[in-house]
């Protein structure tokens, strides 16, 4: 018995019962499976696309678009059996609802998203529904609406040259700003755009400021920045029209969300005795603008980074203007505050 244990399965197989021949063909299957050399598959392949034979036009089969339609079997669907995505979006809560705009197609199709910033992925997952929920105002149904506050004056009849005529703006100033709306779902302040500009008054007398300033931009940026130019003369700063004076740059989309989330938290926390942005910037549009000295421009990880490339005395200060969707300097606070950016002293409306 104990020599039967030492011979191989498969020839205890062999030995046994004729009972035992199906397993036998299943164990010479598994032996035989596992003997087996594995195929050799070149690290190189053989043959070359060049060697592939040339088609010419001569070889190709020419068929006639009619014949074609003659031979084919089923026809093809008519234009008023195919899909047409809607051409106005009614809202969230509408049975039919337009494809994203990634799909083909949408009639706004636009190939992407290839990316996803950081700081957009907040926004929409948080922060937004955040601002909607501490921006509302509930009001009791039967609340009279509040009277609307009248922006434009009107002609008084001391003249009849005064009939007819249009309202004038509010006084002191012509320009009517935007009203502000509360927040809902399809208004809610997001960042449209990052403005940046760079003043070198230096660039009169050495060149190689402006040079120093493109290369700074575009490093931080990514994008190629644009020379600005004098507009006016002036002759006791020995300014004259045309004189190249600083360069500036635009980010839109995802790049200013990707800029935005490198300032907020990388940029800003290494200024020292920084108290925040001032509470009474703002253009009453919801744009916010700031500035940075040429120290702080160095605290940039591009330009820490390879701080021997750039001259030091030769960096200046930037201007950012951050451009949102919002219709007033309070509702682009809020938004700025949620991402991040602090804000000191009285703020104003």
């Amino acid at each position: 018995m104990a020599t039967l244990r030492e011979v191989p399965r498969t020839g205890r197989q062999l030995l046994g019962t004729v009972s035992h021949w199906k397993s036998c063909k299943a164990s010479f299957q598994r032996c035989a499976s596992t003997n087996t050399s594995k195929p050799v598959i070149p690290d190189i392949e053989q043959e070359s696309g060049l060697m592939a034979p040339i088609v010419t036009r001569d070889d190709t089969k020419i068929i006639a678009p009619r014949k074609r339609a003659s031979q084919r079997t089923h026809e093809l669907p008519h234009e008023r059996y195919r899909y047409h995505p809607p051409k106005y979006y009614r809202g969230p809560l509408h049975p039919v609802q337009p494809p994203p705009s990634s799909d083909p197609v949408a009639r706004d199709f636009t190939p992407g998203p290839f990316n996803l910033p950081r700081l957009k992925h907040t926004f929409h997952s948080s922060v937004a529904s955040d601002l909607m929920t501490l921006t509302y105002q509930h009001t009791p149904p039967g609340t009279p609406d509040a009277p609307e506050r009248i922006r434009l004056r009107e002609w008084d009849d001391s003249s009849p040259y005064m009939k007819n005529r249009p309202k004038r703006g509010p006084r002191g100033n012509d320009v009517l700003f935007p009203l502000e709306k509360d927040i809902t779902w399809h208004n809610i302040p997001e960042i449209k755009a990052v403005h940046l500009a760079m003043y070198v008054p230096k660039a009169k007398k050495n060149r190689d400021h402006i040079i120093v300033g493109k290369s700074v931009l575009r490093t931080i940026t990514g994008v190629r920045p644009e020379v600005t130019t004098t507009k006016i003369s002036v002759a006791q700063w020995g300014i004259v029209k045309g004189d190249k004076s600083g360069v500036k740059c635009s980010l839109r989309g995802d790049q200013a969300y990707e800029f935005m989330d490198k300032v907020i938290h990388l940029v800003l926390p290494k200024i020292k005795d920084w108290k925040g942005i001032s509470g009474t910037t703002g253009d009453s549009t919801g744009n916010i603008s700031w500035g940075f000295d040429s120290q702080a421009m160095q605290y940039f990880p591009e330009v820490e980074a390879n701080y021997s490339l750039y001259p030091s005395k030769m960096i200046s200060g930037c201007r950012f203007t951050l451009e949102t969707t919002a219709k007033s300097d309070r509702h682009a606070r809020l938004l700025c505050m949620s991402l991040g950016i602090p804000f000191h002293g009285q703020l104003v409306n």
